[in-house]
């Protein structure tokens, strides 16, 4: 018998799980398409903070989360074997010139407060930080040292594997036993949509690329001109990605990668030339209020829900495993008012 079931597989539903099994909760998970199959199993993988300022419950959520990251993926590591892909290794953002430059010597005020030492947001000469800097207007880059970056394949797989030495598989099917959290990402949007009839939550489409290049293993990822440049530990850099509210075909690619791959390598020149290993097109479930939906499911009486990642589903996996698990084994109410699924309907 399971204390718990989670219907879903994706970054949500394998992180509750983890931590529901870690405190020793018997848990099922359950997913026809298995693990990481929608857009969990997307390619960029860059888990990076709101700016220090205008902070809210999001905000300190998500801080709280990234600061969580590190000893959370530690941990799935060394249960099951297989690394995350996760390293903490910062973050490079360009200024362009002198307004830009006010606002970001602000934010480094403003982080210092709001981050509480855990982190910096530094603007820094560009010169001084070596090869794998982008090109800035003013001659500085914001560096932030709370960014991260995640191989959301790799993580999915570590996860399972954790799982598994818990005796815990991603099955196609299974009735549900115990209490029963809902992480169904788009599916799960589509069924609360029809059931209220109206815009519950929506999918925006997302395109990446994988190039072939080997930069250092600390090597920081770079924000410049909407694109992330994402360098992982495999000989690859992750860059993407579009956000598509409209769009025919939810899994191709098209102009809108190319545009994307273009930028990244204006940005960073020596990406000139590399060889695109892959390209990926997927959905993001987005709810209304932005935020992501956890607690009572609005329409399965007694049930859970966790869905509405959208782009910050990885760096909010940590804490949102928590606080669920919070919730559902110990009945601890910990989810911001402002994530709960009320704020969407």
């Amino acid at each position: 018998m399971a204390d718990v079931t989670i219907r879903g597989a994706g970054i949500f539903g394998l992180s509750i799980a983890w931590e529901c099994a870690r405190r020793g909760a018997r848990v099922q998970v359950v997913d026809p398409a298995g693990p990481g199959a929608g857009c969990s199993g997307g390619l960029v993988g860059a888990l990076a903070p709101h700016v220090p300022e205008n902070w809210n419950d999001k905000k300190a959520f998500q801080f709280e989360s990234l600061i969580m990251a590190e000893s959370f993926w530690a941990g799935v590591t060394e249960a099951g074997g297989v690394p995350a892909g996760y390293a903490r290794t910062g973050r490079l953002q360009p200024i362009a010139d002198e307004r830009a430059l006010e606002l970001a010597r602000r934010r480094e005020e403003t982080a210092r407060a709001l981050w509480r030492g855990l982190a910096a947001w530094r603007v820094r000469p560009a010169g001084n930080l070596g090869p794998w800097t982008p090109p800035s207007g003013t001659g500085l880059v914001i560096h932030d040292t709370l960014s991260a970056r995640m191989s959301p394949r790799r993580a999915c797989a570590a996860l399972v594997a954790a799982l598994a030495v818990r005796g815990i598989e991603v099955v196609k099917q299974a009735p549900d036993k115990g209490q029963v959290i809902h992480a169904t990402g788009m599916a799960g949007l589509e069924e609360l949509n029809r059931a209220f009839g109206r815009s519950i939550g929506s999918g925006v489409k997302g395109q990446a690329a994988l190039l072939r290049f080997h930069a250092d293993e600390d090597a920081p990822q770079i924000f410049a001109d909407s694109v992330h440049i994402v360098p992982h530990a495999d000989g690859t850099v992750a860059v993407g990605s579009t956000s598509e509210r409209d769009y025919d075909d939810p899994q191709t690619t098209d102009s809108r990668l190319d545009d994307v791959i273009a930028r990244a390598v204006a940005i960073m020149p020596v990406l000139h030339g590399t060889e695109v290993v892959e390209r990926w097109a997927g959905i993001r479930p987005r709810a209304r209020s932005r935020a992501p939906m956890l607690g009572r499911h609005p329409l399965h009486r007694g049930q859970f829900i966790a869905n509405g990642g959208f782009k910050i589903g990885f760096g909010m996996a940590p804490r949102v495993a928590q606080v669920m698990a919070d919730l559902v084994l110990e009945g601890r109410d910990a989810i911001p008012e402002g994530f709960r699924p009320e704020a969407s309907l």
